[in-house]
Order: C-alpha cells, then structure tokens, then sequence
C-alpha cells in the first residue's frame, strides 16, 4: 500500500500575522514607559539586522537574477517591508515635478527663458511660473499645455492641473535665512491645511502640518513600531497611522493612544514664507535635539 504523503504545513494568512503583532502592541501599550522603551530599543536592533541582512541579499540578486528581484518586489508584502526599511526608493511628488520641469528647461532657456515651480496643492493642482522671455511671449500658453503639462501629467499622473502664475518680481530679505543651523525644506505654500506633506532630505524623513501660518514637523515615524504615518487619515488635526490605528495630534505630536510615544519633532521657523527646520543634532531615527 502506497502510503500519502505527510501534509504540507500551512502557511500562516497575512491577516493572522498582523493581528498577532497588533495583539502584543496592545499588550505593551499598557506597560510603563521604561518598559515600552526596552521593547523600542529590542525592536530597533532587531530591525538593523534585519536591514542588513536584506541589503546584502539584495546586493547578491542584483548581480544574478535582476529580473526576479523586480518581479519579487511586485509582491505587496516584500514592497512592504523594503519600504518600511527605506530599501525601496521612491521619488517624492516633488521630486517628479523637478524632473518634468528639467525635461523641458532646455527647450525654453534656448529662447532665452526658464520654469519655475511655485507651489502644489494637493491633492491635483500645480502652479508654474515661466521667467524671462517666456513670461512675456504670446505662444507661452501654448508652450505650457503643449510642453510643460505634457511633461509634469507624465511624470506625475496624480497632477490634473497645471496653472500658470503671472511673473512678479520678489525682493527677498536678507534675515529670510535664519542661521546655517537652520534648512530650507519647503514653501508654505506647499504644506497643505488639515493634512500632511512628507519629505526626505539629508537622511531625515519628514511630516510637515500648518494650521494657517502654523507649521508643525515632526519625524514621519508611528513612534512605537517606526513605520512612515503620512498616508494615514487626517481629519480635524489628527493623523491616524494606517498600519496600526495610533491616533497622533498634528498640533503637539501627542498620542492619544499610547500618551507615552508621542511623535518625536524637529524644530520650525518659517519666514518670508519658506519653511526651515533644524536638522543639526537630529540623529536619522529622529531623536530628539
């Protein structure tokens, strides 16, 4: 008698694996805050030898089997976790913008003119300025929808529309610059109210609110697991984080689930309005300076 083959383990559902993390982060939501710092610092080395370890394979695969790592990262779950440890780069909005406008650049500096992004507002709108003999050409609006848009839509499907801005000559302070200790990381403009951009700049990843001419930022960081909050809900100053359901305050940073991890913030100053944060003393897990 043919005997059946023994059965194969079961692979555990991805919904049991994250109900199961869910489970213990609720457990330690309740412990003192010494005792949840113990558990970050475990869950921060654990990640560094994850991190490593992926890094190196990834290295390995690329050299030998491109195709497949490409077809593995297709996979939400691998997507997820590379992302999770910044493996996965990802041009922001901006950045894409910068590239669409780079493309096209060449085109209107040979008839002695040039592009500038003045701001964007999400969550579809962008709006461009044309300086030099391009602010004042008659063919510019056809310069714009023909080149320029074609550009930034491709580039940036999410952009629906593409507004031009009348050129207006700026005198620019000399106090705009606080001190050296200080980075230009955005315009005011660019920040939407009741919601959130994200930035990365010189290893820091970035959350950034305004209330009117109120700016917030803080690291883009769910403080007790580390995952980036910025597509989270945001809806009457608090921003929910997508994976776990934290709920933080905008305004303050606060956690209104666990009040002992709030967001951990970087200083703000905005002036003439730009927006500058200090980066100095700010480590790239965000530690406070």
């Amino acid at each position: 008698m043919v005997q059946a083959p023994p059965p194969r383990p079961t692979t555990p559902e991805l919904k049991d694996l994250v109900e199961e993390i869910q489970r213990y982060e609720a457990i330690v939501a309740h412990w003192d805050s010494s005792q949840q710092q113990t558990v970050a610092h475990l869950r921060q080395a654990i990640e560094a030898l994850h991190k490593e370890a992926l890094s190196r394979l990834i290295r390995s695969v690329k050299q030998e089997a491109l195709p497949a790592l490409k077809q593995a990262v297709r996979d939400e779950v691998v997507y997820g976790l590379l992302r999770y440890h910044d493996l996965v780069k990802e041009p922001s909005l901006q950045q894409r913008l910068q590239q669409a406008l780079e493309e096209v650049r060449p085109m209107l500096q040979g008839h002695a003119g040039d592009i500038e992004l003045v701001s964007i507002r999400l969550p579809d709108t962008v709006e461009v300025r044309l300086v030099g003999a391009c602010s004042h050409c008659p063919a510019s609006q056809l310069t714009l929808s023909e080149a320029v848009e074609t550009a930034i839509k491709r580039h940036c499907p999410e952009i629906e529309y593409v507004v031009e801005v009348a050129y207006q000559p700026i005198t620019i302070a000399t106090e705009v610059t606080p001190n050296p200790d200080w980075t230009l990381v955005t315009s005011l403009a660019e920040i939407p109210e009741e919601g959130v951009l994200d930035l990365k700049l010189e290893g820091h990843k970035l959350l950034l609110s305004r209330t009117e001419e109120t700016v917030t930022c803080f690291r883009n960081a769910c403080s007790h697991l580390g995952v980036p909050i910025d597509s989270g809900d945001c809806e009457n100053g608090v921003l929910v984080c997508p994976y776990h359901g934290f709920q933080f305050e905008l305004a303050t940073g606060h956690c209104r689930t666990a009040p002992a991890v709030p967001l951990q913030p970087y200083p703000v100053k905005v002036a003439n309005g730009r927006v500058f944060v200090r980066l100095a003393g700010q480590s790239r897990g965000g530690d406070r300076s």
